[in-house]
């Protein structure tokens, strides 16, 4: 069975050995590449912003990170979403492209490659892939009868489907498929998935996708189909141009073509094997089991991690657009901006299971949050070292167990947000930032430095100077998921000068701020939202 040895590439997400200094240490992640049908909603944002949350902290840690997305191009929804357009597939898949990085890059997700499915050099991947498993004698050619969703791309059996009238997933009418295609030898490779699986618990979590997949495999594999014969539709099957490969078959080796497969230039082997897969739950089947059995045939180490995320709903019911239940991300942004946008996705649905969302929720999360505690505490400490002491960090004074419980609350902080972080727990990385945002919150009222100011009492420096600290820290442990307000923080403290120059070994150090230094006073961050007036406009769910 193979897999891959790890040389300098990261095995996890390790923040204290990228601080060793390990200049060649390397991140590698992917998100699901999205059918092109229908423009992105909310619950797609949701992956890919988590994602990105994953990469910018990795990079915080010093790591050289790639992220790959792209763009799954030749299903046989996005042909007949093309079609009833009046456009050409191919031209649909451009226009839709675009539109999907267009709104990646309102919401500040900046990927390293975006792949497309039909694009040149996925073509050689999938290609040069194909070749070298027909060639060792794991593909055939036989008759293939099912049944098939042509929404999800996904082929039924019998015994998968308790109505044949519609898929279960979509709840659309499936159609009968029969012809002569080519077939993987999945079942081949029951035994070695299942050793993969053992030797390598944290393959494929959340634990409760681990297990039913582990069910799926012993129940017993089939072999599948790889190709199609009723469509042209697609790539060429390398050993037969007279059939297309079926689209999954050229989806998934984009994670290939992002670490740089048919590059040549050495990138591959220093990125791949991936540090983890970021994947919708519904499609956990294709990349813990068919993916790495791709793999496994063709010789190619497997991916570190397999992460299937739950899904938002709206009202107890998925997002989706097949069937019309869904909020427009840009419309979110238009209103309230990408860092809030990114920040309440990612602190009210946990990144392992399904989470809920209203425009109720984001208000009162905004609000509670970024408005009332983060901006706020900015806010306030910005304007009193103003009064008090120019505009300038001050230089401690006298210092109490107050102050030194704030320090070494930081540090807890710290410590929990990293451990959360190597989890893809971000949610629960959120809440580490926010136990030292609100620690630091209660400090200013029992720490009363307008008393002290009035008293003329030299403790007044020893609590600026530790609010000053307490926001540079929090500002470190927030950029991944609000790049541009934690970026701009941080420059008006003069940390760093900007966010490209942060570390995450920043922020596990105390005391950095230099005595003298500037301090900006800027704009109110996150304005405390009219919960009222809000809902009058009324952000709506297309139904």
């Amino acid at each position: 069975m193979p897999e891959g040895a790890p040389g300098t590439h990261s095995s996890a997400l390790h923040p204290q050995a990228a601080q060793s200094g390990s200049a060649a240490e390397t991140f590698y992640i992917t998100a699901a590449i999205d059918y092109v049908n229908a423009a992105p909603h909310l619950g797609t944002t949701y992956e890919k912003i988590g994602c990105d949350v994953i990469a910018r902290y990795n990079r915080l840690a010093g790591k050289e990170v790639r992220f790959t997305m792209g763009s799954d191009e030749h299903s046989q929804s996005v042909e007949r979403s093309a079609r009833a357009r009046g456009m050409d597939p191919e031209a649909f898949c451009d226009e839709q492209a675009q539109l999907f990085q267009s709104v990646w890059a309102a919401m500040d997700i900046s990927p390293t490659a975006y792949v497309r499915t039909g694009g040149p050099e996925n073509s050689k991947t999938v290609n040069q892939l194909l070749a070298r498993i027909h060639e060792r004698g794991h593909i055939y050619k036989g008759w293939y009868q099912a049944w098939f969703c042509p929404s999800c791309e996904q082929f039924y059996t019998d015994k998968e489907l308790a109505d044949k009238s519609q898929c279960p997933v979509h709840g659309k009418p499936l159609e009968w498929i029969e012809e002569e295609n080519y077939f993987f030898r999945l079942s081949s490779f029951q035994e070695p998935l299942l050793a993969h699986f053992a030797d390598n618990p944290e393959f494929l979590t959340p634990e409760p996708r681990r297990n039913e997949i582990l069910n799926f495999i012993n129940a017993g594999l089939a072999d599948i189909s790889i190709s199609r014969g009723f469509s042209s539709w697609g790539l060429p099957l390398p050993f037969d141009p007279g059939q297309v490969v079926y689209t999954w078959i050229d989806a998934l080796p984009s994670y290939l073509t992002g670490a740089g497969f048919s590059n040549g230039d050495g990138s591959f082997e220093r990125f791949w094997p991936a540090d983890v897969h970021v994947i919708g739950k519904d499609i956990t089947r294709f990349h813990a089991v068919i993916w790495p059995a791709l793999l496994m045939a063709a010789g190619i180490p497997l991916p570190r991690q397999v992460h299937s995320h739950g899904h938002i709903t709206l009202g107890g019911e998925r997002m989706s657009k097949t069937r019309g239940i869904f909020i427009d991300p840009m419309q979110l942004v238009g209103q309230f901006g990408s860092d809030a946008v990114r920040y309440v996705l990612m602190a009210e649905v946990p990144f392992d299971r399904d989470g809920d969302f209203s425009i109720e929720l984001f208000i009162d999360r905004y609000n509670a949050d970024l408005a009332n505690d983060y901006g706020n505490l900015v806010s306030r400490t910005q304007k009193m070292v103003a009064r008090y002491f120019g505009g300038r960090v001050p230089a401690l004074g006298p210092t109490t167990d107050l102050d030194r419980e704030v320090a070494e609350l930081s540090r807890e902080a710290f410590v929990s947000y990293c451990s959360a972080m190597e989890r893809l727990d971000t949610s629960g990385a959120i809440a580490a930032a926010q136990r030292l945002v609100g620690r630091a919150n209660r400090y200013v009222e029992e720490a009363a430095p307008w008393k002290l100011a009035a008293a003329q009492d030299p403790r007044l420096g020893s609590v600026c100077y530790t609010l000053l600290e307490a926001i540079r820290i929090s500002s470190i442990l927030l950029v991944p998921f609000i790049p541009e307000a934690a970026g701009t923080v941080l420059a008006q403290l003069g940390a760093a000068g900007s966010q490209s120059g942060t570390t995450l070994e920043q922020a596990e150090k105390w005391g950095l701020l230099t005595a003298g230094a500037e301090i900006q006073v800027g704009e109110i961050l996150f304005p405390r939202l009219d919960r009222a007036h809000v809902l009058e406009q009324n952000v709506p769910a297309k139904k």
